[in-house]
């Protein structure tokens, strides 16, 4: 377990660590010993590409975070199969409280479209916090696709059923699960393209490889702003205070098509409990950082964090209703 030393003054920690360091044979000074323990750095292992929901968020939060936390704060994207490479990785870490992770829904859908796993998503982790949730967006390639709200788009594909395409972030994933509840809540029909990522995805929207997406708003603001997409409507049950311009599903005549991403912070399993309550604490001391909420808020984000007793529920209820929605969709189990 990691020690921390915030209740000694440097003067009496050095001496500490100088009996260390003559108890070790002088290999280390003193000195060399604090810098060690203090630059020390907490490294996040983010399942997601880079330019993600996920990743924009833990981005705008890191210097924030790393002051809670008294460590300097390393983000490493490591995605692929829909999040399981890097939660993969995550899983067989030290449970030192120096390897965490920010999951999405994705951890808990795993099961659901996967025959095999190299992890439990509930036994192999350590939940923290269920940290907020952030609104999801459909868009479309302007150029690919004219329709500019839900009604053109449901008369386009449903005049050319199969002819259009929409893009995940991989088979199986919240994107990927919220496209499909569209074209179901819809009655209409569209080829699935899936990615290794949210950034690729993006890429092909913007280039018109692929017609259209579900997406994050935080991933999305600056190419709705440019007009490189075009949004067509929030899965949201009310406007977004951050896109008040984007009409909701609902007052568009899709009551029923209601989904969000949400995001949870954990760690390896057998993650001792006072590193568990000192992460928590953590992160809700950097998501109350007046610079974050307010990003948070331009992002569109709703930040409310959970105890880590309420997130291992949280999990476990979310894989029962994802489960339900994959068997809805008629996603096969890959």
């Amino acid at each position: 377990m990691t020690q921390t030393l915030p209740t000694f003054s440097r003067r009496k920690t050095l001496s500490l660590l100088g009996g260390m360091a003559l108890g070790a044979g002088a290999l280390s000074s003193p000195r060399a010993l604090l810098a060690q323990i203090s630059d020390r750095p907490v490294r996040f292992i983010l399942p997601v590409a880079a330019g993600s929901g996920v990743d924009t968020i833990m981005r705008a939060t890191s210097a924030a975070l790393a002051q809670a936390l008294g460590h300097p704060v390393v983000i490493e994207n490591q995605a692929g199969a829909g999040g399981i490479v890097g939660t993969a990785a995550m899983v067989k870490s030290a449970p030192d409280g120096f390897t965490l992770s920010v999951v999405s829904n994705n951890h808990v859908i795993f099961p659901s479209v996967y025959k095999t796993l190299p992890f439990d998503p509930l036994n192999d982790i350590t939940p923290i916090s269920v940290l907020g949730s952030t609104p999801m967006v459909l868009v479309v390639n302007p150029v690919k696709i004219h329709a500019t709200n839900s009604k053109e788009l449901v008369a386009l594909l449903k005049a050319r059923p199969g002819a259009y395409n929409y893009a995940s972030s991989g088979n199986g994933t919240i994107l990927h699960l919220a496209a499909e509840m569209f074209l179901q809540e819809a009655g209409v029909q569209a080829h699935h393209i899936p990615y290794k990522g949210v950034g690729p995805m993006i890429s092909d929207l913007i280039g018109g490889q692929v017609d259209m997406g579900v997406l994050s708003l935080p991933s999305v603001q600056g190419h709705l702003k440019s007009g490189a997409l075009r949004a067509i409507g929030t899965s949201s049950p009310h406007r977004l205070a951050a896109a008040p311009e984007i009409a909701t599903f609902v007052e568009q005549g899709l009551p029923n098509y209601l989904v969000d991403g949400w995001f949870a912070a954990v760690g390896p399993k057998r993650l001792p409990a006072p590193d568990v309550k000192r992460i928590h604490t953590a992160f809700v001391t950097a998501f109350s950082a007046p610079e974050v909420k307010d990003t948070m808020a331009r992002q569109g984000n709703t930040i409310s964090t959970t105890t880590p007793e309420e997130a291992a529920a949280f999990f476990r209820t979310e894989m029962v209703k994802y489960a339900k929605l994959v068997k809805a969709a008629g996603i096969e189990l890959a």
